[in-house]
């Protein structure tokens, strides 16, 4: 077998010599961005915030109305069911009778309907 010679492993220089960057030239034509267009920018931003600002403030309102409109439909509801609730009982107690005979029919008409 011949004998090759091993390839010699290259030391890799300190950190602080292995990169070198150059200096970041300085600009000498003037700002990056003109102030008008800053001006323009920070408008818009404002004009951004404002309109923001007063889409928050509709959403705020329309979901306050649709809130109070929703607690008078539910405060409705309950004051018919507590109604017929109390016309039921009243019913119940001056016909007993007839009470318990529409149960029972009602109960055997469920359980013809469900018994398929």
């Amino acid at each position: 077998m011949p004998n090759h010679p091993k390839p010699e492993k290259k030391k890799s220089p300190p950190p602080s010599e292995s990169i070198q960057v150059p200096p970041i030239p300085k600009q000498t034509a003037g700002p990056a961005v003109p102030p008008r267009a800053k001006e323009e920018a920070n408008r818009g931003v404002t004009h951004a915030r404002k309109a923001a600002e007063d889409l928050r403030a509709a959403a705020g309102a329309v979901a306050d109305e649709y809130r109070e409109r929703g607690k008078e439909v539910l405060d409705d509801a309950l004051h018919r069911v507590r109604s017929f609730q109390d016309d039921s009982k009243q019913y119940v107690r001056e016909n007993p009778t007839k009470a318990v005979f529409t149960a029972l029919g009602v109960g055997f008409v469920l359980g013809l309907i469900f018994r398929r």
